[in-house]
């Protein structure tokens, strides 16, 4: 990785607050990366992720960008009942949409679709944007994921939070708006039949296999990638994943 170009950054936001976000790479299309549950913008290098997709960066096939969670504000804010926390999360969207996309858009130079990926948590945050702004974000890479954030919180369940949980909304969807998704968004969801992927810790296993399910009844194009009991819910399963599955989709 000498002489891969690596940048921090800290984006002022009305909505979050200052969020730290590290950018790899000087060429190619950008790719936004959100962390697992309650990481920082250090989780993508620290864990290894870097390592396993460096050669892109290197060779300027895309430009990537790790950006601090908002979980602790908000899905995993105890204090806050579920439609708090998806009000509370929406300020992490409205982060997204005023304040990274334009300086990603900035420092690609034009204004680039952007391809988004996380693991665990962020890859929900993955799919939720693809799916609420495929505008700007048409291909969502969602590794381990759970797809609907009922188990999350405690109280009664309101607008916000059906507009933020996916299996809620793409059920909903019809008319010209599930026509526009259609056309428009791409989902890859990768998951591993290995240790905590099953019900019995995360649920990722079961609840990919049901969203997968979902966005095939809607028509909303999708890939599923099922690995096998060598791939269990943590950080090294997910940096093979993205080996596997970031060269083609910039």
């Amino acid at each position: 990785m000498r002489g891969m170009r690596r940048d921090q950054w800290v984006l002022p936001s009305l909505a979050t607050g200052p969020m730290n976000v590290l950018a790899y790479g000087h060429a190619g299309p950008p790719v936004v990366f959100l962390g697992a549950e309650q990481a920082s913008a250090w989780g993508f290098e620290e864990r290894g992720l870097l390592d396993a997709v460096a050669w892109l960066l290197e060779q300027g096939r895309m430009r990537l960008y790790a950006v601090d969670t908002y979980d602790r504000a908000s899905w995993r804010n105890e204090w806050l009942g579920r439609e708090d926390r998806a009000r509370a999360h929406q300020r992490f969207e409205d982060f997204v949409l005023a304040d990274l996309v334009p300086a990603v858009h900035g420092d690609c130079g034009w204004l680039p679709p952007i391809v988004v990926t996380g693991p665990s948590l962020g890859a929900f945050q993955a799919a939720d944007l693809c799916l609420r702004r495929p505008d700007v974000f048409p291909v969502a890479l969602c590794l381990s994921g759970v797809f609907d954030l009922e188990h999350v919180g405690w109280g009664e369940r309101g607008d916000s939070f059906y507009f933020h949980n996916p299996v809620d909304y793409v059920a909903g969807m019809g008319g010209d708006h599930l026509d526009w998704v259609r056309s428009h968004a791409r989902l890859v969801l990768a998951v591993g039949t290995g240790m905590w992927e099953d019900d019995s810790a995360s649920g990722a296993l079961s609840s990919t296999l049901g969203f997968a399910r979902l966005l095939g009844e809607r028509g909303i194009p999708h890939e599923l990638d099922v690995w096998g009991q060598d791939t269990p819910h943590d950080w090294p399963s997910w940096a093979r994943m993205l080996a596997k599955h970031l060269p083609r989709l910039v």
